[in-house]
């Protein structure tokens, strides 16, 4: 089964105004989720907007990550007040735990993402994770979204950093799933494998531009949102689950056990991912490409300031037990990693990190 889409996504700088008619149709009692303070302005702007329309609308926040604490406080609150739907309002894990929020309660989920930092707000998937950050497992949802309202008025405040971490995070569709699935001999599933090369290659093209011009009059800045929100969720749906995520998203899950210190957002962490995966492909099944990828991608990693090493990310590998709790954690049972088309195991992960984090990264030579 493929849960592929949305039933109905709304983009342009209006969307959130041409959304609420929709909305109004299957909703009277919505509870708005968020978190940030950062987004509070929309959120009451959209608490506003739905109570000028005579809704009896209620709101929650998150007080951590998308964990199990908050989603069943949220829960019994929405539970009490026989909310019908769940606005998700903001970034990746806002928008994950709407989602199962609205899993939980059977009732339809609206996302409104306020980053391009991740394709949250279009999947039936939702990453769970401790209230320290840590990730936890990722959740199969029984549908996707009713409605995304992918607003670009919206979109344009959100910090200059959330669209490269997105543009990391989009980039992995490729490196993950033309390594995992690539000898499908599913139609479809390679269909999306395309489609991730050609999202690739407009985020290489016009990526730097998005991010040096960030403003919603820049054609650029719109192309590379809608690829980080939008052609990245349909990869996935099209494609399935070996589409989604590999090795790249298996080290993310590893390394926020650790906490990073310099609280890396989910696509800075899956960035440094790709690159060891690359390393990891070069190391195992001597693919003289992966270290032309590595030449390509770490240039413009740096010129849209995204971390390229995993101290980068506020974590010394060899303090400690680190580089093992990654190793393992990496390697566990039922890990993405193992959707890769060799083998790997624990000390495959500690030999491929300890060259990795030995060697200066330059712009120039690579390795």
């Amino acid at each position: 089964m493929h849960l592929i889409s949305p039933s109905k996504v709304i983009r342009g700088s209006k969307a959130w105004s041409l959304a609420i008619k929709d909305i109004l149709e299957f909703s009277k009692k919505p509870l708005v989720l968020g978190r940030s303070d950062s987004t509070k302005t929309i959120r009451t702007r959209i608490l506003n907007d739905l109570k000028s329309r005579k809704v009896n609308v209620f709101d929650a926040n998150l007080e951590f990550d998308c964990c199990p604490e908050d989603l069943e406080r949220i829960n019994k609150f929405a539970n009490q007040n026989k909310c019908d739907s769940i606005i998700a309002a903001g970034g990746g894990k806002v928008l994950d735990a709407g989602k199962l929020l609205a899993e939980y309660l059977s009732i339809p989920c609206i996302t409104v993402p306020l980053s391009a930092s991740t394709c949250a707000g279009w999947t039936a998937l939702a990453n769970l994770y401790t209230k320290k950050g840590q990730f936890i497992k990722d959740i199969s949802l029984t549908s996707c979204p009713r409605i995304l309202v992918f607003d670009y008025s919206f979109l344009v405040s959100a910090p200059r950093r959330t669209l490269s971490s997105g543009i990391a995070d989009s980039l992995a569709k490729w490196y993950e799933s033309s390594l995992t699935s690539s000898s499908s001999s599913d139609g479809i599933v390679q269909q999306a494998i395309q489609i991730s090369r050609v999202l690739r290659d407009q985020l290489f093209i016009e990526g730097l531009n998005a991010y040096t011009n960030y403003e919603a009059t820049n054609q650029s800045w719109l192309n590379v949102i809608e690829g980080n929100g939008l052609t990245a969720g349909l990869i996935g749906g099209i494609g399935g689950e070996k589409c989604r995520t590999a090795s790249a998203h298996s080290l993310h899950n590893a390394i926020t056990q650790l906490q990073p210190k310099n609280n890396p957002m989910h696509g800075e962490i899956v960035g440094v991912g790709i690159l060891i995966q690359l390393k990891l492909e070069e190391m195992k099944s001597n693919n003289k490409l992966a270290s032309q990828a590595i030449r390509q991608l770490v240039p413009f990693m740096k010129n849209i300031n995204l971390p390229t090493t995993i101290s980068e990310l506020g974590i010394n590998v060899f303090e400690k037990d680190n580089l093992k709790i990654i190793a393992e954690f990496t390697c566990r049972e039922g890990s993405e990693i193992h959707f890769l088309p060799f083998p790997v195991v624990p000390t495959d992960i500690v030999e491929v990190i300890t060259k990795f984090e030995s060697q200066k990264i330059t712009t120039t030579n690579g390795y």
